[in-house]
């Protein structure tokens, strides 16, 4: 049966949005109750004092990634504490107080929310009891927002008493979405803005190393990441006080994933999307990522010239074409929106931009053996990657044991 495009919408604006995000997507049960609850200017957070303690005295600060919407601190704690390693219980344990700070809107600009990680850093300071210094970072995206809050407040001379900066598979260098994803997410706008909305906004425009705004452009670093980038430089580029740590949700011996370039990831089943493929990137040029067709429109092929085979890259990775579809196949059959899906994820942050070596510009890049690199070779102070990819931000034991190790 043949649907109309009002139909369709009705049928998508319904139904959850589809967002692409790592990690839990509903908390099992709420957090504890936090000791403390800051409102800070753009945001929240919740501090939880360390075994022993009855105020701040080691503050470890954590902030958000990226998504949309108020961040969800509840679904924070499920994710640093209940899904792998119970890395906030272990901070506690070892006599650390924990901070976790999250915005107001997560898909607003990185600029935007240093300063919610500011106005948390220098409240830290505040209410510390005693002297020890701070350890800051944050994961995914609030790698980056807790970067650039530490480098301005050293371009502006402002103490911010920190003695550790750590982010946990930031995409230092750029984080990557499938031009098919991206294509399809603003090709369905008209029926329901809210995954083009996600990917056009503006901390994914300055998080990702190529996006496209329309699903006929071509893909290129958005004006806002270039300005992003340029204010980067203008406080630094890192913090120089505090040691500077990052850890890798990626193997650093230079193996893929195993997902193959060019190959088909969600197929158009349902008479809505029949015609539809979305693939993984190849190399070359004009390399074909996606056909797209969605109810009474003609198919359209999304091409690119250029670009790397980075959806098999060794990194953290995100099931960006499982959660599409997943979210198509929800739909009642009778719309049409059924979709085969043969893989799920593909590489989302690369290794070699969690640890600030490379930026994801060639296969000889994306697939460096990290291990082998002298140390010269990367800004920060030290490093870690997995034993191979797997999920972004994923809090595993093998890492999360490492930082534990390297805090004073």
């Amino acid at each position: 049966m043949d649907i109309t495009e009002e139909q369709a919408a009705e049928a998508l604006r319904a139904a959850a949005a589809v967002l692409l995000t790592a990690g839990a997507r509903t908390a099992a049960e709420a957090a504890p109750a936090p000791d403390q609850t800051w409102q800070l200017p753009g945001g929240t957070a919740w501090v939880y004092y360390g075994e022993g303690h009855q105020g701040l005295v080691r503050p470890v600060l954590l902030a958000d990634g990226f998504n949309t919407r108020r961040s969800d601190l509840d679904l924070s704690w499920e994710h640093l504490n209940r899904r792998g390693y119970p890395l906030l219980d272990e901070l506690r344990r070892r006599g650390r107080d924990v901070v976790l700070v999250g915005y107001d809107e997560r898909s607003a600009s990185i600029l935007d929310n240093a300063r919610v990680a500011t106005a948390a850093i220098l409240r830290s300071v505040a209410e510390r009891l005693g002297d020890e210094r701070l350890v800051v970072g944050g994961f995914s995206m609030g790698g980056l927002v807790t970067r650039y809050a530490l480098a301005q407040l050293e371009t502006q001379g402002i103490d911010h008493q920190t003695g550790v900066y750590f982010s946990w598979d930031s995409p230092h260098t750029g984080a990557w979405i499938p031009l098919s994803l991206q294509a399809f997410a603003h090709y369905i706008k008209k029926l329901d803005s809210r995954f083009s909305d996600q990917i056009n906004s503006p901390a994914a425009r300055q998080l990702l190393w190529r996006h496209i705004e329309h699903w006929e452009d071509k893909p290129a670093a958005s004006p806002l990441r270039v300005d992003f980038l340029d204010k980067l430089e203008e406080v630094g580029g890192w913090p120089r006080i505090p040691r500077l740590l990052a850890l890798a949700n990626g193997p650093g011996d230079g193996s893929g994933n195993g997902i193959r370039p060019g190959v088909e990831a969600v197929i158009g089943r349902g008479h809505a999307v029949s015609g539809t493929e979305l693939r993984t990137q190849s190399e070359g040029d004009e390399a074909l990522v996606a056909k797209l067709r969605v109810v009474t429109v003609p198919t359209r092929e999304v091409r690119t010239s250029g670009l790397p085979d980075i959806d098999g890259a060794p990194g953290g990775t995100l099931e960006g074409f499982g959660i599409l579809a997943d979210a198509l196949n929800g739909l009642k059959p009778l719309y049409g929106f059924a979709v085969d899906n043969p893989i799920r994820e593909h590489c989302f942050v690369p290794a070699v931009s969690a640890v600030a070596v490379r930026e994801p510009a060639h296969h000889a890049d994306l697939y460096t053996p990290i291990d082998d690199l002298p140390p010269a070779g990367s800004p920060l102070d030290d490093f870690v990657l997995a034993s191979r990819s797997e999920e972004h931000t994923l809090i595993t034991e093998e890492l999360s044991t490492w930082l534990l190790d390297r805090l004073p």
